[in-house]
């Protein structure tokens, strides 16, 4: 493919990725679903590190979600425990190569000791430029635009503004992830066919791509055929989607360092 053919690649500003199919992917395997979220952690890392070098500005990660409390105790105590572990690990690894670490969604549900470690992970790496990471922990979609309308509210009511002065942009300042671009592409690993209550105003005018890979399986090509189709749709240039795939996977963006 020549320079000109991988020019005209249109590389997301922001993806965001529900990573479905942990558990069906250990239990195919014979292992507890808790292997599954563990090996999916995995996936996260890779899926980080494709985005950086392919110069995405923005990746938020649905990690759980609010509803996700519902699910066995033992699960959720090792999910919350993973948390714990991944962001001890991988946050020096993330600040290193100047990526920019956000935590989204009602962060009053979890322990203490976690909420200071989410603290501390932001704080370090509050500075970086090379990506914005931002993972969805204890998020709905119904929640972020409650607080949204809570805060015009509240403005109303100290005076601050008037209820003609509440317009979609005046709501669209007090959603998570107001100052970065909106997603430009939503991927959904698993097969299943839905947004599950996340970044619903967000998503208004994403394209969706649902892949029947499960989650701990999405590596850099099921990442770069996602980014071939979205390029695909935005623009038709006689390029089949195998092309796009395999120059996105040959280009190297990398921003920042």
């Amino acid at each position: 493919m020549t320079t000109t053919e991988v020019s005209t690649i249109k590389i997301p500003r922001h993806v965001a990725i529900i990573m479905d199919g942990n558990g069906r992917w250990a239990q195919m395997r014979g292992k507890r679903r808790t292997a599954g979220h563990k090996a999916g952690a995995e996936a996260v890392r890779a899926a980080v590190e494709f985005a950086r070098k392919k110069g995405i500005e923005s990746l938020t990660l649905f990690a759980f979600s609010s509803e996700n409390w519902k699910r066995p105790e033992q699960e959720v105590s090792v999910l919350m425990e993973l948390f714990m572990t991944v962001l001890k690990r991988e946050v020096k690894k993330l600040h290193k190569y100047n990526v920019r670490l956000r935590i989204i969604g009602d962060k009053s549900a979890f322990g203490e000791r976690l909420q200071k470690q989410m603290q501390e992970a932001e704080a370090l790496t509050a500075s970086n430029t090379a990506l914005n990471l931002n993972i969805a922990a204890n998020y709905g979609g119904h929640w972020d635009i409650t607080q949204a309308a809570r805060k015009l509210a509240e403005q109303v009511a100290a005076g601050q503004l008037t209820p003609q002065q509440v317009t979609e942009e005046q709501l669209a300042k007090q959603l998570e992830l107001a100052d970065q671009p909106v997603p430009d592409l939503l991927i959904r690993t698993g097969g299943e066919h839905r947004i599950s209550n996340f970044l619903l105003w967000q998503l208004a005018y994403a394209e969706f791509y649902f892949s029947k890979v499960l989650w701990p399986d999405f590596d850099d090509r099921e990442f770069a055929a996602a980014i071939a189709d979205f390029s695909c749709r935005e623009r038709r240039f006689g390029l089949t989607s195998e092309q796009l795939q395999q120059a996105i996977l040959d280009t190297d963006v990398t921003t920042g360092d």
